[in-house]
């Protein structure tokens, strides 16, 4: 799976920069919606046939809940340290680091909000980090086990690397990898400009 992904990534970049027209180009959002809604509807197809998944998340219920905020706090943590060792300021790397993946929206937020600089940043850090985590999902999900595959995601699960997800990990992952970026995705308009604004 990490592999496909890998040369699929690497297929578009190549065909982008030297195959595809740019009146192609300007269409792919609506190929990749579409591509999107399709996958999202065969995975709720498998959760309908799938009887065990309420079950095994009412059992998990406080892991789902305390899934998000842990993927925040580290998220938000580990930006803000590695911005402290890139002498950026801590206010900035919070904010960008609270988008947990969702760059359209941080990257405008943060835009009109305090700088285009920063914004910048926050939009191509959150991009990198959803083309990432399709990456090293299944490899953590192989060596620490499906809650800490859902992680790398952030508020990505609930969309774009869900399928991911559900191939790694497997159906009953589904819902809690949705309801983890359902909730990360309501943090990103709450945490993004409070932190930006943190005078230091």
């Amino acid at each position: 799976m990490t592999w496909i992904i890998v040369i699929s990534v690497i297929g578009g970049i190549t065909s982008g920069a030297f195959l595809v027209p740019d009146s192609l180009i300007s269409k792919i959002d609506v190929f990749v919606t579409g591509a999107l809604a399709f996958l999202l509807f065969c995975i709720g197809m498998d959760i309908g046939k799938n009887r065990a998944i309420l079950k095994n998340l009412h059992k998990d219920g406080l892991k789902i809940v305390f899934l998000p905020i842990s993927i925040a706090i580290g998220s938000i943590f580990g930006a803000v340290l590695l911005g402290l060792f890139m002498g950026i300021p801590v206010n900035e790397t919070s904010a960008v680091g609270a988008g947990f993946g969702w760059y359209s929206l941080s990257g405008i937020m943060i835009t009109q909000i305090y700088n285009t600089e920063t914004g910048t940043l926050a939009f191509l850090t959150n991009v990198w980090r959803e083309i990432l985590a399709c990456i090293i999902i299944p490899i953590t999900a192989k060596y620490f086990g499906k809650y800490a595959a859902i992680a790398p995601g952030g508020a990505t699960t609930m969309d774009v690397t869900l399928p991911v997800i559900q191939k790694s990990v497997g159906t009953d992952m589904v819902m809690a990898a949705f309801i983890n970026g359902a909730i990360l995705s309501a943090m990103v308009p709450i945490l993004v400009p409070l932190l930006i604004k943190i005078p230091f």
